[in-house]
């Protein structure tokens, strides 16, 4: 991975830092193309494929019909056989229809094919809550996908990760799920002009700190971010780790931080009920178990659909205050 120290820096926002990862990436292989809904004309629902149809043309950004599950089959079918496509999904939601696609095929080919058919496949696009889009559009879906072995799942913070992570992703040669956020498109970073990669499968260290361990990933790292500064006011010294990676989860960056700290809170978007704080807590436990000072926590979505209300939408999801609040009563 190349240091941003050592480049020329560009400020943009994340969906800028996705369509150079995309448009780099077809410039370097020819191989690599894109599809989905509106993801030519309409230069994407979110504008991250903005101007890739007039540089590379409708061969290699196709629009869709409104079919994801047709579209995944297609995509999967052109990927074992050399291609390297990148599925655009409106709304990770939307991934739902294409459940077969992804789970039995995607997911299993390389498998059940005895290693002779690859799926160098990436399926991309915003997951997660937005601002009042209510419960169709706005379920977590890393936990779920997570489950089954097969897929590569990556849920980047920040537009320096989004870029170095998805280039890594559409050179890797298995089926991954690229998960952004709505929110998070406008986020603006600098980040080097020139190209760089981010490794799959490591987290990163955000903030160091000796008190507590706070982990996270996606758009739940701001909010921890913001935790993590009004405690530091209130003398509490936060480490905050950034997952990046889901699935293969860096469990070795969580339990060097865990056996410094002694304490851990996990914050995450998604449900609470056998979520991805679940799993990584589980084997916090494993590994880490005699260094603990004290049970682990969780602040999670709460175990119902995302209402559309403003204020109960606030009330079900993880915020900063309830993080301050769980590690000052708790430290």
């Amino acid at each position: 991975m190349s240091s941003p120290h050592n480049n020329t820096m560009q400020l943009v926002e994340m969906r800028e830092a996705i369509r150079q990862a995309i448009d780099e990436e077809m410039q370097r292989d020819p191989h690599v193309f894109v599809m989905g809904e509106e993801v030519a004309e309409y230069n994407g629902a979110y504008k991250v494929t903005k101007g890739l149809l007039d540089k590379w043309g409708k061969e290699r950004v196709i629009d869709t019909p409104i079919s994801e599950l047709g579209f995944a089959g297609l995509a999967i079918g052109a990927a074992m056989t050399g291609l390297r496509p990148i599925v655009e999904f409106m709304s990770f939601n939307f991934s739902f229809v294409a459940a077969d696609q992804i789970i039995s095929n995607a997911a299993k080919m390389y498998y059940m094919s005895g290693n002779r058919f690859s799926v160098p496949i990436v399926f991309r696009g915003p997951n997660g809550a937005a601002a009042q889009v209510s419960s169709q559009h706005s379920h977590c879906v890393e936990a779920l996908y997570s489950n089954l072995p097969g897929l590569i799942v990556i849920a980047p913070s920040n537009s320096y990760d989004a870029k170095g992570l998805l280039k890594s992703a559409i050179r890797n040669n298995n089926p991954v799920l690229f998960l952004e956020n709505e929110l998070m498109y406008g986020d603006k970073m600098e980040i080097p002009v020139s190209e760089y990669l981010v490794p799959i499968g490591k987290a990163q260290v955000v903030r160091e700190g000796k008190d507590v361990t706070l982990i996270s990933h996606s758009r739940m790292v701001n909010i921890c971010k913001m935790a993590a500064d009004e405690l530091r006011a209130s003398g509490i010294s936060v480490e905050l780790i950034d997952l990046r990676t889901i699935k293969p989860l860096d469990i070795t960056t969580i339990a060097t931080s865990v056996r410094k700290t002694g304490r851990v809170l996990l914050v995450e978007e998604g449900h609470i009920f056998t979520g991805i704080c679940a799993e990584v807590g589980f084997q916090i436990m494993e590994h880490c178990f005699d260094f603990l000072d004290a049970p682990l926590q969780r602040i999670c979505q709460k175990e119902t659909p995302l209402p559309y209300s403003k204020e109960l939408e606030k009330e079900t999801m993880p915020t900063k205050n309830k993080i301050v609040e769980a590690i000052k009563n708790w430290t």
